[in-house]
């Protein structure tokens, strides 16, 4: 049954949004402002953002995502896991499989629980060099700010294995020693030519959700360093309904801005796995790619202008077409800086109607190389759904393991679909894949794809194995990274990782990357470990491959140094293999280390040279790329 935009997103609002909250957006739905000739408006406090300004009042200090939401064991029955709140569809019900598959595949012992420390006291938090002469400015202009340790730790980091570790076990040496929130882009310009007066650091912060070390201060840096929160910049600023543009503070998170949109009939389609917490300014800043690029494009791909304040100045294009050819993008130097150059303040976007139906929709392969056929074979024809990605064995293991009860009825579904694909079909249930489908269009246009795309999956062996499973996959989406949480109570380690490949490696880059972590959790005595991968995005000339890996790791003195050895031979095999170092994760200073074997030494001159004009006194000083 075809599903309109409307009630899906509805079931996303669920748990990306809070209820109550559709205002009113400043400017005006129709009417064309030029970014160099538009005026600022005053604030619109009608809809409120869905994460407040002091952020650990409803996220974890130290883990991802919702305080109210997490995977949760239980000892009754021999142990079984649930996952609490109703944020997500999951919420408040019991997983039956998935303590016995954590126990099976990664060796866990539930008596063995080590739960992190408490959330420290405010003697336990680095102290904050302070300059007092720009204090001072900062409270004479009324710019708003806090020395709190909390408010400091709180964006002192990201989410890599690392950063979370260190927050379960000690404390980073470093951190934010003010957090300023400006509330528009002038008030960007005031602080940034603050910080070149008084040659203090500034670090740009949006959501939070870097998986690159982007976020961590410096350890070297001896000058004050302030942690520039852009979550108060967060209104649409207008809607152009003729050219199918809006113009959007960089401080928006995900949620908010599809939840803003959507109210006016509009999406932007650019859904990544973290657009729950990620903010639009972080998504340019390191060239993010969402889950629905097919049908919107990437991030690269939506974006018509940007403004960005440097040192230097705002820089910006004041051009409003559709393409330019006036030399080289001054907009690609900016998107994927990652904060090395500046600050985004205001982006305009490319939006599009909410498209009346959307359905999902899986297919079962007999095994990965049937499924990656197929996959090629849909980039080739170029009808690729909204979404589609291809889960391996183990993936597909792990994914069911998550299954939620079923009633008697649902038990003879499932039984009467294992009978046909494991009987009738011959597929094995220990080298079969699934991939899950998203489609979004019109009724014609939806029906079309349909037909087309399940045409090849049959021609290369696969088979529709419903809808239900590819809404359950698509969803899952947002609750796995809640689960690396629960494991670091019970000595599993875990992190993710991605790459982008040419078609003709990505079935042996995906092979030989699993068996080159294998063989290092061997030679390092580890017993239990778990390495899958899927690929979720295609391409006319290739595709993105992500990773998860995990492993036990009790026994072991220093897990983490222990993981990034392990990651790191696993980047040179994806590099020797044709991969490249990201994908959609960027660089940060976690893959630094490989981009003189990604850009050629010219081409990180110029890289260089861009910083030291846009940033001569190293303002910015993160630490990123270069």
């Amino acid at each position: 049954m075809a599903s309109s935009a409307g009630e899906r997103l509805s079931v996303l609002q669920r748990h990306l949004s809070c209820p109550g909250r559709e205002g009113p957006r400043r400017g005006t739905a129709g009417h064309w402002q030029p970014a160099a000739a538009s005026s600022p408006s005053p604030k619109d406090t009608a809809g409120a953002p869905s994460l407040p300004r002091r952020r650990q009042e409803v996220l974890k200090w130290n883990g991802w995502g919702y305080k109210d939401s997490k995977f949760v064991v239980h000892k009754e029955d021999g142990y079984h896991v649930s996952f609490t709140g109703n944020r997500y569809k999951i919420g408040n019900m019991v997983l039956p499989h998935f303590a016995s598959w954590v126990k099976e595949t990664l060796g866990v012992d539930f008596e063995d629980c080590q739960p992190p420390q408490p959330p420290p006291q405010p003697h336990q938090i680095p102290q904050p060099i302070l300059h007092p002469g720009l204090l001072e400015e900062v409270q004479a202009l009324g710019l708003s700010h806090s020395l709190e340790g909390e408010d400091r730790l709180f964006r002192a980091h990201g989410h890599t294995l690392a950063e979370i570790f260190t927050l379960r076990e000690g404390m980073f040496p470093r951190i934010p020693d003010l957090v300023v929130w400006p509330d528009g882009h002038k008030q960007v310009e005031k602080m940034v030519e603050l910080a070149s007066r008084h040659q203090v650091v500034l670090i740009p912060f949006g959501g939070g959700t870097s998986v690159s070390g982007a976020l961590l201060c410096p350890e070297e840096e001896g000058r004050m360093i302030i942690s520039l929160d852009t979550s108060q910049m967060n209104s649409i600023l207008w809607v152009d309904e003729k050219n199918l543009t809006a113009r959007i503070e960089a401080g928006i998170i995900g949620q908010d801005l599809e939840r803003q949109l959507r109210a006016r009939g509009y999406t932007s389609g650019h859904e990544p796995d973290s657009y729950e917490f990620s903010s639009l300014g972080g998504w340019v800043a390191t060239r993010a790619s969402g889950m629905k690029k097919n049908i919107y494009g990437n991030i690269e791909d939506l974006v018509v202008q940007v403004k960005v304040v440097t040192p230097r100045g705002t820089v910006e294009r004041y051009a409003a077409g559709p393409r330019l050819s006036a030399g080289p993008d001054i907009q690609h130097f900016i998107m994927g800086s990652e904060g090395t150059f500046g600050v985004v303040t205001e982006v305009t976007l490319k939006i599009r109607p909410l498209p009346p139906v959307v359905r999902y929709g899986s297919i079962a392969f007999p095994d990965f190389s049937a499924g990656v056929r197929c996959m090629r074979e849909v980039a080739l024809q170029r009808c690729q759904p909204a979404s589609i990605r291809l889960m391996d064995n183990q993936q597909f293991r792990f994914g069911h393991a998550l299954k939620p009860p079923t009633g008697l009825m649902g038990l003879l579904v499932d039984g009467l679909k294992k009978v046909y694909i494991t009987r009738i079909r011959g597929f094995d249930v220990n080298k079969m894949c699934v991939a899950t489908l998203l489609f979004e269009g019109s009724e014609q246009e939806v029906t079309a794809q349909e037909n087309r795309l399940y045409s090849i999956a049959l021609s290369s062996g696969g088979v529709p194995a419903g809808a239900a499973n590819g809404e359950r996959g698509y969803m899952l989406t947002f609750v796995i990274a809640y689960i690396r949480d629960l494991g670091f109570d019970y000595g599993i380690v875990a992190e993710s990782f991605e790459t982008s490949v040419p078609w003709d490696r990505v079935y042996s880059l995906c092979h030989n990357v699993k068996h080159r972590i294998t063989s290092e959790c061997k030679e390092r005595g580890i017993r239990h470990s778990f390495v899958t991968c899927r690929v979720t995005q295609t391409y006319d000339a290739g595709a993105c491959v992500y990773f998860y890996f995990a492993f036990n790791y009790r026994g072991l003195s220093d897990p983490v140094h222990v993981y990034e050895e392990i990651e790191g031979n696993a980047r040179n095999e994806i590099l020797a293999c044709g991969g490249s170092i990201s994908h959609h994760h960027g660089v940060g200073k976690v893959r630094r280390q490989w981009m003189n074997q990604t850009v050629s030494a010219p081409g990180l001159g110029a890289l260089r040279a861009v910083k030291e004009y846009f940033d001569p006194e190293n303002i910015f000083a993160n630490g990123n790329l270069l």
